[in-house]
């Protein structure tokens, strides 16, 4: 007998029921993450994809360190600044022009002097491919990370989110201040250029304090975020595997170190962009406890938006099922691996579970468990996704 939706659906529960009970905390580049990794190869083996492997990759540990030694920088300008006159008020200047720059950067996925900073260490993404039943005329990338956060106290609640949120917004305010007040007093010597930084450093020190508390802090479980994009992954492999797409190649690409700034899909798409044709993207975030949506726009220094042809289908396909439920949302001052494929010039569009007003389930928190799953939410969000893959092979 051929498996029905509310057979996947139990699939789906039962990896990440797996993944977050069986195996637990999945931190970067932990031995957690690998036991997950590992999971999801021997499920897609299983299934029959012969070429399911884990694929290594070198990638940090953290993803706060960087900023701890942004802050840390910015402390050293500002105890240098006054020393020696013009020459150590040059210095601190430069200083602070590379700190700040090399932050930005670094929140913008690109190589700097931060991430050169951050221990490294082995991780891996689990990927297999499946092709299609006819001819094969272009590639659909599913993606969704293993790993999981930590739970520091600024994710413990809306209200310190926010709080969190308005510090880090002021900080930046008043670190690109002390720059000014810097390159200022290098070239003027005023009196009282230093004095008026000591908010600067008042906002390095709790930025450290910050930091150094959430790297202490334990691994979530990670039902929610993101177990549920990983399973889902693996549900709809059988799902296809029973009902291949007619003409569309399907990798699967369950990844690792997404929550230290996506190392996992950037070697990902770096390692396998030349063998793909015509491909599209699409990424899964939090689908189990609200939704579905789909982000129009996330960001944090630079934009990204969702290929508007994916937009499009997504609105066709949302008005045309009203009883998904499905809505428009969008990232302020985060990312998914959407911006991964972007960046790699791919038509890319995430399919999350944000719930209208932003809010984010459980995220980065000790309570993001199985049994806050929602079966009826996934239920939606499964038809939803299954719906949106065909649509995608219907239309080459």
């Amino acid at each position: 007998m051929q498996p029905t939706s509310s057979s996947y659906l139990e699939r789906w529960l039962a990896h990440v029921r797996h993944l977050a009970e069986t195996i637990g905390p999945r931190g970067p580049t932990t031995a957690g993450e690998r036991r997950g990794a590992e999971y999801c190869r021997q499920t897609l083996a299983g299934l029959g994809l012969s070429d399911a492997r884990l694929e290594p990759f070198v990638g940090a540990w953290t993803i706060f360190r960087p900023h701890v030694f942004f802050a840390l920088a910015m402390l050293v300008a500002f105890g240098l600044y006054p020393v020696a006159g013009r020459l150590s008020a040059g210095l601190a200047a430069g200083l602070s022009v590379i700190a700040l720059v090399s932050e930005l950067l670094e929140l913008s996925f690109v190589a700097n002097p931060l991430r050169w900073l951050v221990g490294k260490s082995p991780s891996q993404n689990t990927v297999a491919t499946l092709d299609p039943a006819g001819e094969h005329r272009q590639d659909l990338i599913l993606v969704g990370h293993v790993d999981t956060q930590r739970t520091p106290i600024f994710f413990r609640s809306p209200r310190w989110v926010s709080i969190y949120q308005s510090f880090t917004t002021a900080a930046f305010v008043f670190f690109g201040a002390q720059v000014l007040l810097y390159l200022l007093g290098a070239v003027t010597q005023w009196p009282g250029l230093w004095w008026a930084s000591i908010p600067c450093a008042l906002c390095a020190i709790t930025m450290v304090g910050f930091f150094l508390h959430a790297d202490r802090t334990p691994f979530t479980a990670g039902a929610n975020d993101n177990a549920t994009a990983a399973g889902l992954l693996l549900a709809l492999a059988e799902h296809l595997r029973a009902e291949p797409l007619s003409h569309t190649r399907v990798w699967f690409a369950c990844t690792g170190c997404e929550e230290t700034q996506h190392y996992g899909a950037i070697d990902f798409y770096r390692r396998h962009r030349q063998a793909f044709v015509r491909p599209v993207s699409v990424t899964f975030e939090m689908l189990g406890c609200d939704g579905p949506a789909w982000l129009t726009q996330e960001g944090i220094v630079i934009p990204f938006r969702a290929d508007p042809g994916l937009r499009a289908l997504v609105e066709q396909l949302s008005a045309e099922h009203p009883e998904w439920g499905a809505y428009p949302a969008q990232i302020k001052g985060g990312n998914t691996e959407m911006a991964d494929a972007l960046r790699a010039g791919i038509p890319a569009i995430t399919l999350t579970g944000q719930g209208p007003k932003g809010e984010m389930p459980y995220w980065h928190q000790v309570g993001d468990t199985a049994d806050k799953l929602d079966p009826e939410v996934m239920g939606r969000a499964y038809a939803f996704t299954w719906a949106f893959i065909r649509a995608l092979d219907e239309r080459v």
